[in-house]
C-alpha cells in the first residue's frame, strides 16, 4: 500500500478540493498552509474558509519530515498571571492558527536560565520560532548567543539588538498620562513604578518626569515608588503608603491597570474617595479596567494588535530568514473615564 503524502489528509479530502473551493491553485493554498509571505489576507481567508470547510488535514509528520518543521512557535511570556499578557497572547494565536501553527505558552517568570531552556527548543528543531516578551534586559543577555535563532521581540525590546520588535512609545504614552492629570488641576502627582528592569517601566518613569518638567514642577522623590510585582495587592500597598505621608499627593499615575485597580482599592481602605479625594490613571485598559467603580482613566495599549503583529513578524522572518524585518511602534490612546 503506498504511503500517504503529505498533501493527502486522513479524511480524503485533497489539496485540490481546497483549491477548488477557495477558486485559487494549488500552490496558493500550498504557500497559504506553509506560512509564506506574500499572499493576501483576502485569498488567505478564502484558502483558511475552504480548509475548514472541506475538513482538509494535512499529515503533520509526513510534511515535518520533509521540511524540518515543527510548526510550533513558542510564546514566552514573564508573569501568566498578568490579563495584560493573555489578551496579547490571544492576539499571537489568532495569527499563527491562520497560518497552520500551534503556539506554546512558555511561562518564564523573566528569568534567564528559563528562557535559555526555550531558546533550546528553537535550536533542536523542536520549534520553527519564538516571541518574547521578557524584560529587554533578559533579552540583551542572551541575544550574544541567540541573534542566529528565529524569534522577535514583543512590548520589551533593545533597539541596539537587531531582532524586530513591536511595541509602544511608552515614553510619549506615560507623558500623555500625566499632561491630562496637569490639565484637570493636578500639580502633586505620584508615580507608582514597576521594576526598572523592564524597558518600559524606565520609558513611563521618564514620560512622568519630563510631563512635570514641562511646566517646571520639582519631582518629589518621596512621591516615586517603585513595587516588584504588577498584582493588585502590591498597587492597594503603595498606595496607602503615599496617603501616610504628610504631604500626600492628589494625584497618582500608576504603570499599569492591575496596579492602578489595586490603588483604588489601597485608597478606599483608608477612607479616600476617586476621583473626589485623588485621582488615579493606569495604563493597559484590561477589560476589568471599564468594570470597577469608578471606572479607569487609562493609556491604552493594543494589546491583541500587538500580538498578532509579533506574530506576522515572526513568520515574516520565518518564510524570508536573510531578510532584515524592521522594528514596528503601535498607537496608544489616552481614556478618560471616571477616576481621572
Amino acid at each position: 500500500m503506498p504511503e500517504r503524502s503529505a498533501s493527502t489528509p486522513q479524511n480524503g479530502a485533497s489539496i485540490t478540493t481546497v483549491a477548488l473551493q477557495a477558486g485559487v491553485s494549488v500552490a496558493t493554498v500550498s504557500r497559504v498552509l506553509n506560512g509564506h509571505a506574500g499572499v493576501k489576507p483576502a485569498t488567505r481567508d478564502k484558502v483558511m474558509a475552504a480548509v475548514n470547510a472541506s475538513g482538509y488535514r494535512i499529515n503533520e509528520m509526513a510534511r515535518n519530515l520533509r521540511t524540518s518543521e515543527s510548526r510550533l512557535l513558542l510564546a514566552m511570556v514573564p508573569d501568566v498571571g498578568n490579563p495584560f499578557y493573555a489578551e496579547l497572547v490571544r492576539g499571537i494565536g489568532s495569527v499563527a492558527r491562520q497560518h497552520g501553527y500551534d503556539v506554546l505558552l512558555c511561562d518564564t517568570g523573566a528569568d534567564p536560565g528559563r528562557e535559555r531552556t526555550y531558546f533550546d527548543l528553537l535550536r533542536r528543531k523542536r520549534a520553527d520560532g519564538a516571541i518574547c516578551l521578557d524584560p529587554d534586559t533578559v533579552q540583551h543577555a542572551l541575544a550574544e548567543e541567540s541573534l542566529d535563532l528565529p524569534w522577535v521581540a514583543c512590548c520589551e525590546f533593545d533597539p541596539a539588538v537587531p531582532v524586530p520588535y513591536v511595541g509602544i512609545d511608552n515614553h510619549a504614552a506615560a507623558r500623555d498620562a500625566v499632561r491630562h492629570l496637569l490639565a484637570t488641576g493636578h500639580r502633586r502627582i505620584a508615580l507608582i513604578n514597576s521594576d526598572e528592569g523592564y524597558l518600559y517601566a524606565r520609558q513611563r518613569q521618564l514620560g512622568y518626569v519630563d510631563a512635570l518638567r514641562e511646566l517646571d514642577i520639582a519631582i518629589n522623590p518621596s512621591w516615586v515608588l517603585n513595587v516588584n510585582s504588577l498584582d493588585y495587592a502590591a498597587g492597594a500597598d503603595a498606595a496607602r503608603a503615599l496617603m501616610a505621608q504628610a504631604d500626600a499627593p492628589s494625584a497618582i499615575f500608576a504603570v499599569s491597570d492591575t496596579l492602578a485597580i489595586g490603588v483604588i482599592a489601597g485608597l478606599r481602605s483608608v477612607g479616600k474617595r476617586v476621583p473626589h479625594d485623588i485621582a488615579v490613571v493606569g495604563f493597559d485598559d484590561i477589560s476589568l479596567a471599564t468594570q470597577i467603580d469608578p471606572p479607569l482613566t487609562t493609556i491604552a495599549q493594543p494589546m491583541r494588535a500587538l500580538g498578532e503583529t509579533a506574530a506576522r513578524l515572526l513568520l515574516q522572518r520565518l518564510a524570508q530568514p536573510g531578510h532584515t524585518v524592521p522594528g514596528v511602534l503601535l498607537p496608544h490612546q489616552l481614556l478618560i473615564r471616571g477616576s481621572a
